[in-house]
């Protein structure tokens, strides 16, 4: 079932959003903590968020660039402004589309399902690399379990990736640095050391111990 996050700063709106969004087989919920909106989406773990602009505390720009610091989620901008410069605001800081207020259900309901259809074909998708049944999707940058989704950071993503595409072989600590020197990330030995036991412990909280294995001297290895 697929998560929908609502962050509203209207209760009224918040809710009725709330209530159709579950009329339509979703799961949902809305936010009514806006100092701790990263913490509520890392709790919920949703497929999509609608993301008002105009927030308590920090507007929905700032929570945007927050979430998509780990997360490549899809995000919905809500807002009464209608300038085309809010717009384009919105898509510059990571947004996947903006409605503005106020809107029609029906139409929120179509855009949520429009984005999910593209966002999340990751079953049929040609894009993809398995290994025991865990795959990683190279559109959305999500490593998938069952119907669990782990998140990742864009150093975890690169990292995890090379050794999916190399499965049953070793790769070298200098090839995993060298993939991410040629990226926009500058990593040294020590910071992949970090980075790595970082992603291990992200992979045990759902259950995959040992995924990644060390081979001493050597570099990383993950078995089929």
């Amino acid at each position: 079932m697929y998560k929908i996050l609502i962050v509203e700063d209207d209760i009224t709106i918040a809710s009725i959003l709330h209530e159709n969004i579950k009329k339509w087989g979703f799961e949902a919920i809305y936010i009514t903590d806006f100092n701790n909106v990263l913490n509520e989406y890392t709790l919920f773990q949703p497929h999509l968020v609608l993301l008002d602009i105009s927030l308590p505390f920090y507007n929905g720009y700032y929570w945007c660039s927050e979430i998509r610091k780990v997360s490549n989620v899809p995000i919905v901008f809500l807002s009464s402004h209608t300038e085309n410069m809010d717009i384009v605001m919105a898509m510059n800081m990571g947004g996947d589309d903006y409605i503005t207020k106020p809107f029609s259900l029906d139409i929120v309901i179509a855009k949520i399902q429009a984005i999910l259809r593209r966002s999340y074909t990751y079953y049929t998708d040609t894009q993809t690399i398995e290994v025991n049944g865990i795959v990683l999707n190279l559109n959305d940058t999500i490593l998938y379990l069952k119907d669990q989704r782990i998140e990742l950071t864009k150093n975890e993503y690169r990292i995890i990736k090379i050794l999916m595409e190399n499965k049953n072989k070793i790769v070298t600590r200098e090839q995993i640095m060298k993939s991410l020197w040629d990226s926009d990330s500058f990593i040294d030995d020590n910071t992949l050391t970090v980075n790595v036991n970082r992603l291990r412990k992200k992979l045990e909280d759902y259950g995959l111990n040992e995924f990644i294995q060390t081979k001493k001297g050597l570099g990383y290895m993950i078995h089929d």
